[in-house]
């Protein structure tokens, strides 16, 4: 992601985020890891390191620089065929519970994910979920689209109506690789997506778009739409019983395990 320093330079910045299926609520999650990118001509990772407490209210950590934008477009060491690598290290991880007590975290090899990010060549896609009965489908717990195909692989789109286990009084709603289209534990395919609620009314469709995240399984935001604003009669995004989700998929580049 770009991101400018102290003196509006654009940097080429990266950020690590947690998945919400491996908190407990309540749990802190302190990670100590580096990021980086691989430069051709020495053979080796260029970064830095950092650290963070990850929780159930922030699945970010703070993002770091780490190379000039434009050196990086320029630079024949990190960009090689309009491809360049980023790679996460996890170096230790504590985890403690609300009662303060340290939750033992099963000691592992140290892990190393390797990102292949293009510079052009995208593939592009995307997807519109028509939902006529919607009432219908907002008494169920889970609702899924049809599956669509974006980049040789199946995709489809997941909605809680009333919210997931970690949302608050909104609508959640995931994009994720169809289970039967999984890729290996070990790999992935580096996307940007955004997702739509439409607006059949204004015009104005209720958006979120991911920054660059690595696909294994699934995607999204728990806390999408409030629903009071989104059953709001002036809004236009439940319109009688019509619904319309919109997802736009990008695929970047892969990721494999080091």
């Amino acid at each position: 992601k770009h991101k400018q320093d102290d003196k509006g330079n654009p940097y080429v910045a990266l950020s690590l985020k947690i998945a919400h299926r491996c908190l407990e609520l309540g749990h802190i999650v302190h990670a100590v890891f580096e990021l980086s990118i691989f430069n051709h001509s020495k053979g080796k990772y260029c970064g830095c390191k950092a650290s963070y407490n990850f929780d159930f209210k922030n699945a970010y950590s703070e993002q770091h620089c780490l190379i000039p934008l434009q050196e990086l477009l320029k630079s024949s060491a990190f960009l090689v065929d309009d491809s360049c690598v980023f790679g996460v290290k996890i170096l230790k991880i504590d985890v403690s519970s609300p009662e303060k007590k340290v939750v033992v975290v099963q000691k592992k090899a140290t892990t190393l994910q390797n990102l292949f990010v293009q510079k052009k060549g995208f593939i592009k896609g995307a997807y519109t979920w028509t939902m006529n009965n919607f009432l219908e489908l907002d008494l169920k717990h889970f609702v899924r689209s049809p599956t669509f195909e974006v980049g040789g692989h199946k995709w489809y789109i997941g909605m809680y109506p009333h919210g997931d286990k970690y949302s608050t009084d909104c609508l959640s709603l995931y994009l994720f690789l169809d289970t039967s289209d999984e890729l290996p534990s070990e790999s992935g395919k580096v996307v940007e997506m955004t997702l739509s609620i439409l607006d059949q009314k204004n015009g104005k469709h209720w958006t979120r778009t991911s920054g660059l995240w690595v696909c294994g399984h699934s995607w999204g935001w728990p806390n999408f739409i409030g629903l009071k604003k989104l059953k709001d009669p002036s809004g236009g995004y439940v319109v009688g019983s019509s619904c319309l989700v919109k997802a736009d998929l990008t695929i970047v580049g892969s990721s494999n395990d080091g």
